[in-house]
């Protein structure tokens, strides 16, 4: 299983000749795609669930399968999107998807929360969409969040220091600068590297072989 990292929080897994979108966003340019076989949305964000992204998504690939939250679905009004919640597992080709968590993390108490989910693809990679949201089971690759508006890097910390994940990446970093992602990931790669892991700083369009 491969994966490649885009821009802030869009992942493409690629496993034995087809593909698992991630949380297309509007911060990211769609990649080159081929043989897509599901799409996952873990928020209504549009950093994380672009319509038109997804719209040209589907017509290049017409037979994937969407999952989203219900709110996601209802935004997505039209598109066929089947609404997951935690608990949930589906099998779409060679992929594995199962969804833990509920809700977003907070970013004031001023603004709703909204419906999240983690994803586990697998039992690999898990992508934690915007939440700190812990699976039931031991974490091997972590797309760990290092930059939002509902982020501080002591909780990042604790967050790894639960999962100790075997590898680790940082995703969902769009707004950081240079000199941010420099910060942001010594701290990550602090932890992971504490208790034993692996951490690897992607570029947008640089690729990891698990």
């Amino acid at each position: 299983m491969e994966i490649t990292k885009h821009k802030h929080a869009l992942l493409v897994v690629s496993n034995a000749g087809e593909q698992l979108v991630v949380d297309p966003g509007f911060y990211s340019t769609l990649p080159e795609t081929e043989n897509v076989v599901a799409i996952t949305l873990s928020h209504v964000h549009d950093d994380h669930s672009h319509r038109p992204h997804i719209e040209e998504l589907i017509a290049r690939h017409p037979e994937a399968k969407l999952f989203g939250t219900a709110e996601v679905a209802n935004k997505l009004d039209g598109l066929p999107v089947s609404a997951v919640s935690h608990g949930d597992r589906h099998e779409v080709g060679t992929f594995v998807l199962e969804f833990f968590g509920y809700l977003h993390q907070e970013i004031h108490r001023s603004i709703p929360l909204v419906e999240n989910f983690g994803l586990l693809v697998n039992d690999e990679l898990y992508y934690p969409g915007d939440s700190y949201t812990i699976p039931e089971i031991k974490v091997k690759t972590l797309a760990c969040p290092s930059s939002a508006p509902w982020l501080k890097i002591s909780d990042v910390m604790d967050f790894l220091a639960h999962i100790k994940p075997q590898r680790c990446f940082p995703t969902h970093n769009a707004l950081l600068s240079e000199e941010g992602n420099a910060l942001q990931n010594g701290r990550i790669q602090e932890v992971t590297e504490s208790h034993g892991g692996q951490f690897r700083y992607l570029m947008p369009g640089d690729r990891w072989e698990l």
